[in-house]
């Protein structure tokens, strides 16, 4: 009985956490037009090798969309066998994403890829949380861990075509500077959050709770960001 109390109190905090953090999100989003703007340098090309680097740094934590789905590829390596594959080809990938808007290729709908990939991202992280406690072989598998890999590096494919909006018109040398700035945070950010997973105290069935409630607040984020798109 006392641990079905302890439960059922647990549960009711991972609601309440869910609806703080999506209200937070909502918040940040509808006051902020500098963070929808996505421009760590207000909208000035870096002319020098500092100004990318602080730029680089800057841009996946201001521009949300971005920052959630780097949180949530951390989220999801503690969830996943090999799991670190998830956020590392998303930051390798993301490269190669401003790289390609750099050689002026279009990748259509960008904006609203992104969206579409931290709602999915989401949704993965409250499943698998799911599963984990009715099966817990399931994201053993290594094909799994490998589906979600290769969707995440596709996600970065666009994550990283809108980081190249920033740096366009720079010479090689800060271009180099901001990718290394926006590749070292993002790394920094999906360690941080797989570590911060990993060293909590909580059991693991509390951990499961914890992990739902977030991977719900990112997808109803990412519903947010979709449709501001759409509709703005």
């Amino acid at each position: 009985m006392q641990y079905k109390s302890q439960l059922t109190r647990y549960k009711s905090l991972a609601v309440k956490l869910t609806v703080a953090l999506t209200l937070t999100i909502l918040t940040l989003v509808g006051s902020s037009q500098t963070v929808l703007a996505h421009h760590p340098t207000g909208g000035k090309t870096p002319s020098n090798v500092f100004e990318a680097l602080l730029s680089g740094f800057g841009h996946p934590i201001i521009g949300l969309d971005h920052l959630a789905f780097v949180v949530a590829s951390g989220l999801l390596a503690t969830q996943l066998r090999r799991g670190w594959i998830v956020p590392v080809g998303f930051v390798l990938t993301a490269m190669l994403g401003t790289g390609l808007h750099l050689q002026a290729v279009t990748l259509p709908m960008a904006e609203m890829w992104i969206a579409l990939s931290v709602i999915v991202a989401g949704g993965l992280i409250a499943s698998e949380s799911q599963r984990q406690s009715s099966d817990s072989s399931f994201s053993q598998s290594f094909g799994l861990t490998l589906a979600v890999a290769i969707a995440a590096a596709v996600a970065g494919l666009f994550h990283g075509y809108a980081y190249g909006e920033s740096i366009i018109g720079a010479e090689m040398g800060p271009i180099a500077a901001y990718l290394t700035g926006f590749t070292l945070i993002q790394l920094v950010i999906a360690a941080g959050t797989y570590t911060l997973v990993q060293v909590s105290l909580f059991s693991s069935q509390y951990r499961r709770a914890i992990l739902r409630a977030l991977g719900l607040a990112i997808s109803t984020f990412g519903i947010v960001v979709l449709g501001t798109g759409l509709f703005s």
